[in-house]
């Protein structure tokens, strides 16, 4: 019913309008009788709550952005499931916004300007400078998200990329591993993650006391199975291939173990594989891949925590930088 309002519902259901009200956010207990009949009424009238009109008279929407750089990648669609339930536990909506990698739509988001009804901004960003994030014009409630060397104004939640990288490649070395490759070394110098799992992997072998040789760390253009199966193509292609591979993501993963069984060869008997997220399809291929694995879940929850307390709170307090827990899961692909 068009134009339904909120003392139409209280009238269908017999009841005040803080009662509605009170059953619509959900955060104050009302009667299961009485929650009953309003949820029944809300039905009938078709009752939506107006945001807009939530936001003039609260300052506040009850919504939150969460920006991504690319949705179809099994970690970000995991880690969007993850922030909607920790924000649900809130009352808070969560908006989803795929940046697809792009500066320009990560600042926009940033800004706050992909809806102007969001009260805050999680944002993973894959290319953004720090120096255009300092200088945002709308200084919108921001936590970032993801492994970004940035000195900005905002909170931050991150894992310890640097360690997880040596743990994996620590790993494989305990395995009797020598000659360790890795794929996911990118040119590009705003791509952090990359470049702090290169740090840990070469922390490893140095620490190993083995040589860096370049040509076990092929460049990737992204982080995605086509580009782990043209790494892994061009490694064994090597008079002397190697005998582990240790991947920046599990899709990299998943294209390196394809290239190995394509070209005869075994996973983990010739070469021991380690990914990098621990997405849910790593725990169910043959073989099972080792990987490091992010505590989603706790980035999710200190990445809403973070923000809402920003919102509620003074915008100039001092900035945290949160870090969630990692750990090493080892698999068929290592045994």
């Amino acid at each position: 019913m068009a134009g339904t309002r909120l003392k139409d519902v209280a009238e269908r259901a017999g009841v005040s309008i803080k009662t509605v009200s009170n059953v619509v956010r959900g955060n104050v207990r009302v009667a299961e009788p009485t929650r009953r009949r309003v949820l029944s009424a809300i039905d009938e009238l078709d009752y939506r709550p107006n945001a807009s009109a939530r936001h003039l008279r609260t300052g506040r929407s009850g919504v939150i952005a969460l920006a991504v750089p690319e949705l179809v990648q099994p970690y970000f669609a995991e880690l969007a499931t993850a922030v909607i339930d920790a924000a649900r536990e809130h009352d808070v909506s969560v908006l989803i916004e795929d940046t697809r990698g792009d500066p320009a739509a990560e600042l926009r988001v940033a800004c706050g300007l992909s809806d102007p009804l969001i009260d805050g901004v999680l944002l993973s960003p894959q290319r953004l400078d720090q120096s255009t994030l300092v200088r945002r014009e709308r200084r919108v409630p921001l936590v970032l998200l993801g492994e970004r060397d940035y000195e900005v104004p905002a909170d931050h939640v991150l894992i310890d990329n640097v360690r997880a990288a040596q743990e994996a490649t620590a790993h494989l070395l305990g395995r009797g591993r020598s000659r360790i490759a890795a794929v996911g070394f990118q040119s590009d110098p705003n791509h952090t993650t990359s470049h702090q799992r290169a740090r840990g992997y070469l922390a490893a072998l140095e620490a190993a006391g083995l040589p860096h040789r370049p040509e076990l760390t092929p460049l990737v253009p992204a982080f995605t199975r086509g580009d782990g199966m043209t790494a892994m193509r061009a490694l064994l292609a090597l008079a002397e291939p190697p005998d582990a591979v240790f991947c920046f993501s599990d899709l990299l993963a998943s294209g390196v173990v394809r290239a190995v069984y394509d070209a005869g060869r075994t996973v983990p008997g010739d070469i021991a594989v380690v990914g990098f997220d621990d997405i849910e399809e790593t725990r169910y291929g043959v073989p099972s891949l080792s990987t490091v694995a992010p505590d989603k879940r706790e980035v999710a929850r200190l990445a809403v925590e973070a923000l809402l307390a920003r919102i509620a709170g003074d915008p100039e307090a001092p900035h945290t930088t949160l870090h969630a827990a990692h750990r090493l899961v080892a698999r068929e692909s290592t045994a």
